[in-house]
C-alpha cells in the first residue's frame, strides 16, 4: 500500500476522527477561556469606572476642576485620563488629550480610542453630565489589557495549531503502522493463496484486536492445512489400500476366465470376487460414515442414552469372540449407577465396539482385556486396556487418522478406520480419546467432562 493511500486506512480515519472531535471540544474550551478571561478583566475596569463615576457626581463644579487638574499631574502617560468639558465640548480641566470625543451615552462604560501623540490606543470611558451643562469624562487606558488579549488569543491559536499538527503526525504514524501490518498480512495471504499452506499471518507483540483476529485466522489456516494433508493422506491411503483387493479381484477374474472349465469353477471365482468387493464396499461405507459423523449431521437423533447400558451391550456382544480366542474379558462397573448422556446410541455402541474389538484383536492368545466404566466428580468415561503390543507414544495421534496403521498392526486384518470412526463419534458427543501410559499393552479412555445440563447420575 502506498502512503498516498494512507487516508483510506481505518486507523488513520479513526485517528483523524478523534482528532476532529478533540479539536472541536478544545476550540469550544479555548473560546470559553478567552471570553471569560477578557470579560473578567473588562469587568474590573468597568467596576472601577462606575465607582469613580459615583464619587464624581457627588462633587461640586469647583471641586471637579481642582480634582481633574490634580489627577493629571500624576498621570503623565495618560493611563487614567480625566477631563472636564464645557457645553460646547471644549477642554476645561484634566489631562485628557484633545477635545471631547463622541459620547454614545452617559453614566455607562463605553469603549473609545485615545489620540495620544505616539498612537491611538484603546480606552474604556464613562461620561457624566454636570447640571451646569458641562461634561465630566473618566477613562482607563486598556492598551495593556488589549495587548494581553492579543497574546492570549495568539497562545490559544498556537496551542490549537500545535495540537492539530501533533494529532496529524500521530494519525500518520498510526496509519503507517497499520499499513505496514496490513502489507505484511497481505503478503502472507498472497503466499497462502499461491499454495504455501504452511505460511501464517504475522502476529504483533502488542497483542491488540488485530492480533486476536490473526490468531483466529492462523488457527483456521492450521486446521485447513491439517485437513488438506489429511485429504491427501486419505487419497493416498485409499489408493494404497484398495490397490491390493482390486488387484486380487482382477487377477481372480482373469484366472477364472482363462482356466474355469465348469460351473463350479465360475461359482468359486464369483464368490471370491463378491468377497473382495464386499471388503471394498465396507471401506467406502466406513469413510462415508466418518464424514457423516464429522459433519454433525446426526445431532438431530440425539436422545438420552445410558452409557453404562451401552457398554453392557458391547461386552455381551464380544464375550463369545473373547472366549473363542481364549482371552479373559474383565468388565468392571458399579451396578447401581446409571450414567445418562445426550447422544446417539448406535454411534456410541459402534465407537465402544471398535475399542473392544481392537483390544481383543491385538491381545495375545490367552491374554487379558479389561473394560472399566468410571464416573468421577469431574469426569466420566470408559477405559479399555489389553496386554498386546501397544501403540508407541509417537503414533498415538497418528492412529486416529484415516487408514493409518501402526507397525504392530500391519499384518492384521483391518482397514485402519476403526479408531478414526471412534474419534469422530467422540468429538460429536463432546468426548475425547486419551491414551494412557501403561507398562505393557495399550490402554485407551473414552473421556468426557461432566456437564450437568445433559448428564444425570441416578443412584
Amino acid at each position: 500500500m502506498r502512503l498516498t493511500d494512507l487516508h483510506r486506512t481505518t486507523s488513520f480515519r479513526l485517528a483523524t476522527l478523534f482528532l476532529a472531535m478533540f479539536g472541536v471540544v478544545s476550540l469550544l474550551l479555548f473560546a470559553y477561556l478567552y471570553v471569560e478571561i477578557t470579560g473578567f478583566e473588562m469587568e474590573r475596569v468597568d467596576d472601577w469606572l462606575l465607582r469613580e463615576h459615583a464619587a464624581l457626581v457627588r462633587e461640586g463644579p469647583d471641586e471637579l476642576v481642582a480634582r481633574f487638574n490634580h489627577q493629571s499631574q500624576f498621570d503623565p502617560h495618560h493611563q487614567r485620563p480625566f477631563a472636564l468639558f464645557d457645553a460646547q465640548g471644549k477642554h476645561v480641566a484634566g489631562g485628557f488629550p484633545g477635545d471631547r470625543p463622541a459620547l454614545p451615552y452617559f453614566n455607562r462604560p463605553f469603549s473609545t480610542r485615545l489620540a495620544l501623540p505616539e498612537r491611538n490606543v484603546p480606552a474604556r470611558c464613562i461620561a457624566a453630565q454636570i447640571p451646569d451643562g458641562r461634561t465630566a469624562l473618566l477613562c482607563q487606558n486598556i492598551r495593556e489589557l488589549d495587548h494581553f488579549d492579543e497574546e492570549l488569543l495568539h497562545a490559544l491559536l498556537s496551542a490549537g495549531v500545535l495540537m492539530l499538527l501533533t494529532g496529524l503526525v500521530g494519525a500518520a504514524i498510526v496509519g503507517v503502522g497499520a499499513v505496514r501490518r496490513l502489507d505484511a498480512v497481505t503478503r502472507s495471504i498472497e503466499e497462502i493463496v499461491a499454495g504455501n499452506l504452511s505460511r501464517r499471518l504475522p502476529e504483533h507483540a502488542k497483542q491488540d484486536d488485530i492480533d486476536r483476529l490473526v490468531r483466529v485466522v492462523n488457527s483456521m489456516l492450521e486446521e485447513i492445512e491439517r485437513l488438506m494433508h489429511e485429504v491427501k493422506g486419505v487419497c493416498d491411503a485409499i489408493a494404497h489400500d484398495l490397490r491390493t483387493p482390486l488387484t486380487r479381484l482382477l487377477a481372480g477374474l482373469e484366472r477364472a476366465q482363462r482356466r474355469a472349465a465348469s460351473e463350479q469353477d465360475y461359482r468359486v471365482a464369483t464368490e471370491v470376487a463378491i468377497g473382495e468387493l464386499g471388503g471394498i464396499l465396507r471401506t467406502f461405507n466406513a469413510l462415508l460414515r466418518i464424514s457423516e459423523i464429522e459433519s454433525n449431521a446426526r445431532h438431530g437423533n440425539f436422545v438420552t442414552v445410558d452409557l453404562a447400558a451401552v457398554v453392557d451391550d458391547v461386552i455381551e456382544f464380544y464375550e463369545p469372540t473373547a472366549e473363542e480366542k481364549d482371552i479373559a474379558l474383565d468388565y468392571q462397573r458399579t451396578a447401581r449407577d446409571t450414567i445418562e448422556i445426550q447422544g446417539d446410541r448406535n454411534l456410541l455402541f459402534e465407537a465402544l465396539a471398535n475399542l473392544v474389538e481392537n483390544a481383543i484383536k491385538f491381545a495375545p492368545q490367552g491374554g487379558h482385556v479389561s473394560v472399566q466404566v468410571f464416573d468421577g466428580a469431574a469426569s466420566f468415561g470408559v477405559t479399555v486396556a489389553d496386554d498386546g503390543p501397544g501403540i508407541a507414544p509417537e503414533e498415538r495421534q497418528a492412529v486416529l487418522r484415516r487408514f493409518y496403521r501402526s507397525e504392530a498392526s500391519r499384518h492384521t486384518p483391518g482397514n485402519g478406520l476403526g479408531l478414526s470412526l471412534t474419534h469422530a463419534v467422540a468429538g460429536m458427543h463432546g468426548m475425547s480419546i486419551r491414551f494412557n501410559d501403561v507398562p505393557t499393552g495399550c490402554s485407551v479412555t473414552l473421556l468426557t467432562n461432566a456437564r450437568p445440563a445433559i448428564i444425570r447420575k441416578v443412584g
